[in-house]
């Protein structure tokens, strides 16, 4: 069974704890996952969403698949949208997790959407 962390980059304004705090929850992995993200130019109104699973250790499980995409424009602006999400997730790792949350997080699939905002 899939977790979301299904979270709207645009609105994604909570904090979150400092990168030498562990992260307890999963609203704050998206968060800090989120606070790392920077939609291309010119990408108004688009998104991805991206699968991905964690080690205990706070890094992915092999590369983040794509599992859903909303970009106009052409291959190469997909494409743009895709790599900034991925690079945007690489750059944040590893996450420190709490035991608990270390614990419980791997292995599990989680999806993260990457947003822009709407003009």
């Amino acid at each position: 069974m899939a977790r979301s962390l299904m979270m709207a980059g645009a609105l994604s304004i909570a904090p979150f704890p400092s990168a030498a705090a562990s992260l307890s929850s999963m609203n704050e992995v998206g968060a800090a996952l989120l606070a790392c993200w920077t939609p291309p130019a010119n990408s108004d109104n688009s998104s991805v969403t991206l699968s991905f699973s964690f080690k205990r250790d706070g890094t992915l499980i092999g590369p983040p698949r794509t599992t859903a995409i909303h970009v106009s424009g052409d291959d190469k602006a997909r494409k743009a949208y895709v790599d900034a999400a991925t690079k945007a997730l690489n750059d944040c790792l590893p996450l420190s997790f709490s035991p608990s949350l270390a614990q419980g997080v791997a292995g599990n699939v989680f999806t993260l959407q990457f947003n822009s905002p709407k003009t």
